[in-house]
C-alpha cells in the first residue's frame, strides 16, 4: 500500500513537470479546483504568492507551484541560514528561500521525481540562484546529515506521504537545536475520521491523506519539537483547511 501511494504521487507530479516543461501553462488539475489560477483566492497554487514574489522568479518556477500555501512568508529566514524544502517540486520555495538567506546561506530542495528535479534545476539556473541545491530522495529518509538545517519548510507535501511519522522524525533529526519548522499543508478538523477525509478528495489531490489538527500536534510533540502551532488559513473542503504548521527544536 505504501509503495502504491508513493508511486501514484510520483506519477502525478511527473506528469505535471512534463506538462510544464513542454510549455503548458498549467501542469495539474488538483481535484479540478483551479490550482493554477492567478487570483489570491485560489485554494492551491501560484495565486497564494504575492505578485511581487511571482515577478521575481522564472515563469516556469511560478507555474510549477502546486502547493496550498506560502511557507516562506510564514517564517523569518536570516542571512547565512540553511533551509530545507520537503517536496520541492519546481523549486519556487527553494528559490525564494535562497534569496532571503543570501549568498552566505543555502537552500536545499528534496524531491523524488526526476522530472520535477530537472525542472527545478533549470529554474535555478534561470534565476541565477547559485545557493539553491536540489537533491533526489524521499521525505521519509532525508539525504542530509543530522543537525544540518536551520529551517524546514514544505508546501502541501507532508499530507502526500504514506509514512508521516517517519517524515516528522526526519524533520526533527535534520534540524539544528533552535531550528524552526514552517509547513503549509492541508489539515482536517479533529472530528473528521480518515474515511470521511477520503470522501472529500483523493490522496494525490492533497485531501485523503491529510492529518487532523491534533494528529499534527501530537506527531510533532512525539519527535521532541515544541512551540507547536497549527494556524488555519483557508477552507479547501468541508471541515478541511489549508494551514501553516509551526514548531521549534529545543535549543
Amino acid at each position: 500500500m505504501t509503495l502504491d501511494v508513493r508511486e501514484q504521487v510520483r506519477e502525478r507530479y511527473a506528469e505535471a513537470a512534463v506538462s510544464l516543461a513542454a510549455g503548458c501553462g498549467c501542469g495539474c488539475d488538483c481535484e479540478s479546483i483551479g490550482c493554477c489560477g492567478e487570483e489570491a483566492t485560489t485554494l492551491f497554487g501560484q495565486g497564494l504568492y504575492g505578485a511581487e514574489e511571482r515577478a521575481s522568479l522564472p515563469e516556469r518556477a511560478v507555474g510549477a507551484s502546486l502547493g496550498c500555501g506560502n511557507p516562506v512568508a510564514m517564517v523569518e529566514l536570516r542571512e547565512g541560514e540553511t533551509v530545507l524544502d520537503l517536496g520541492s517540486g519546481g523549486g519556487i520555495d527553494v528559490l525564494l528561500s535562497a534569496k532571503r538567506v543570501g549568498p552566505t546561506g543555502s537552500a536545499y530542495g528534496i524531491d523524488m521525481t526526476d522530472e520535477m528535479l530537472s525542472l527545478a534545476e533549470e529554474n535555478a539556473r534561470a534565476a541565477g540562484a547559485t545557493n539553491a541545491h536540489f537533491l533526489k530522495g524521499v521525505i521519509e529518509d532525508i539525504p542530509l546529515p543530522a543537525a544540518s538545517v536551520d529551517v524546514v519548510i514544505s508546501n502541501c507535501v507532508v499530507n502526500l506521504s504514506p509514512e508521516k511519522d517517519r517524515v516528522l522524525a526526519e524533520i526533527a533529526r535534520v534540524l539544528r537545536p533552535g531550528g524552526r519548522v514552517a509547513i503549509s499543508d492541508v489539515v482536517a478538523e479533529d472530528h473528521l475520521a480518515p474515511a470521511h477525509r477520503a470522501e472529500r478528495g483523493s490522496h494525490v489531490g492533497c485531501i485523503a491523506g491529510a492529518l487532523s489538527i491534533s494528529e499534527y500536534r501530537d506527531g510533532l510533540a512525539a519527535v521532541g519539537l515544541t512551540g507547536i502551532d497549527v494556524e488555519l488559513t483557508h477552507s479547501v473542503a468541508d471541515a478541511m483547511h489549508g494551514a501553516i504548521v509551526r514548531a521549534t527544536k529545543p535549543a
